[in-house]
């Protein structure tokens, strides 16, 4: 079992899954750090880390590369990039990834979070995706979506870990988060 006080979640501190993340590690003891920019609204204030315009561009990511690995349109809106350049630093940052939100029938992550996952996967780190429509967690593995093998629980099992996900937070959602960290650090 990890050590609560060698643990640090990385998220962004936003509505939704990563308040809820953020929550969740407060109670439990975690240390957390919300990668932002000036000027966003967040629902967390604890470990908020305001990246600089220097810092932002480090995190820079085409945005047709990021719509063509999508198989969706992002715009070339200064937020959607700040956003997209946060959460290069929260996959940067953690050796875990755990997102709550929705897998698509290509094999995507909804929304923006979505680039959180493919830039996991480009990375290889372990990944892991709560499907709130499927009520059910997920692991990439041999290129596809998995469950976790049978008996097995998702476990946060690093001590740098991310956690990240839709605003769309639904009570299945919520409960997944909480049942995640019950089962790491209690």
């Amino acid at each position: 079992m990890l050590k609560k006080g060698d643990c640090i979640l990385y998220s962004g501190g936003a509505p939704g899954a990563e308040a809820e993340f953020g929550a969740r590690a407060e109670t439990h003891g975690i240390e957390e750090i919300n990668f932002t920019y000036e000027g966003r609204r967040l629902d967390r204030s604890r470990g908020v880390r305001v990246l600089s315009r220097e810092e932002l561009e480090k995190g820079d990511v085409s945005l047709s590369y990021v719509s063509r690995l999508l198989n969706r349109s992002y715009t070339d809106a200064p937020a959607i990039r700040k956003v997209l350049q946060t959460i290069w630093y929260q996959v940067n940052s953690g050796q875990e990834i755990y997102v709550v939100g929705a897998v698509l029938p290509d094999g995507t992550v909804k929304g923006g979070t979505g680039w959180g996952a493919e830039f996991a996967k480009l990375c290889n780190k372990p990944i892991f995706v709560f499907d709130q429509g499927r009520n059910a967690w997920f692991t990439w593995k041999d290129e596809k979506w998995v469950p976790p093998a049978a008996g097995q629980a998702i476990r946060i099992g690093h001590p740098r870990f991310t956690g990240t996900g839709t605003r769309f937070l639904e009570e299945n959602g919520k409960r997944a988060i909480r049942d995640l960290f019950a089962r790491s650090f209690e």
